[in-house]
Order: C-alpha cells, then structure tokens, then sequence
C-alpha cells in the first residue's frame, strides 16, 4: 500500500509539555499538563504519544529542536485526530500551523542526518 503523505515521517524521540490549548477562536482550556512524547515529525506535522485527552481541533504552541541542530523551531500545532492505544495511551496526527517554508533546510538537514532521502 502506498502512501499518500506530502512529506516521509521520520522517526524523532522529543519530548514536549503542554499547559494550554485554545481554539481557532480563542477559547483558552488552562492546566492541560499534558507531558507528550513525539514519535515522529514531517515537514507538514508531528505524531506523538500522550496521557491526556487532547480534543481534535485543538491548537498548542510547541518549540521543537531536532537532534542534529541548535535551530529550535517556534510553531503552532493543530490536532487532527486521536486513536486510543490503550486505557492511559493516546496517539495523536498533528499538522503545523504557520511553520515559515524557511525552515525546510532543518528538515532536510535532520533527514540527510539519519540517512534519509529528502522528506
């Protein structure tokens, strides 16, 4: 089966943690305190893993520094959808939101690092 992403995932161990959440329209959810460990990352998102319930449709800013650089990327990330792994697991499919295209180098750099074609 083929698949159909614009951009290869590439595996990546990051740790994020999230207090806040909103909605496009501002709507502020306080005291996630959600810990989130990233599993994978594309050009155009983020897969990771968590114990909270994070609802689809929900933004969270996150900072993200790959292993092979210093250059730490600023960006906003949109939930798309959820599937429980288990009673205390959920995997999430992120997209970023506002990721300047200047920041494809980083990208590239992280693939070629890890033996990667170009993602």
């Amino acid at each position: 089966m083929q698949e159909k992403r614009r951009y290869k995932r590439l595996p990546i161990q990051l740790h994020l943690e999230v207090s806040e959440i909103f909605k496009q329209n501002n709507e502020i959810v306080k005291d996630l305190d959600a810990d989130i460990t990233v599993f994978d990352i594309s050009k155009a998102g983020i897969g990771f893993t968590t114990s909270t319930v994070i609802p689809d449709g929900y933004y969270f800013n996150a900072t993200l520094q790959l292993d092979n650089t210093e250059q730490k990327l600023f960006t906003v990330v949109k939930t798309l959808h959820h599937t429980q792994i288990d009673d205390n697991t959920y995997r999430y499919g992120c997209e970023f939101v506002g990721l300047a295209g200047i920041f494809n180098f980083v990208f590239d750099e992280y693939a070629q690092s890890l033996g990667e074609e170009h993602a």
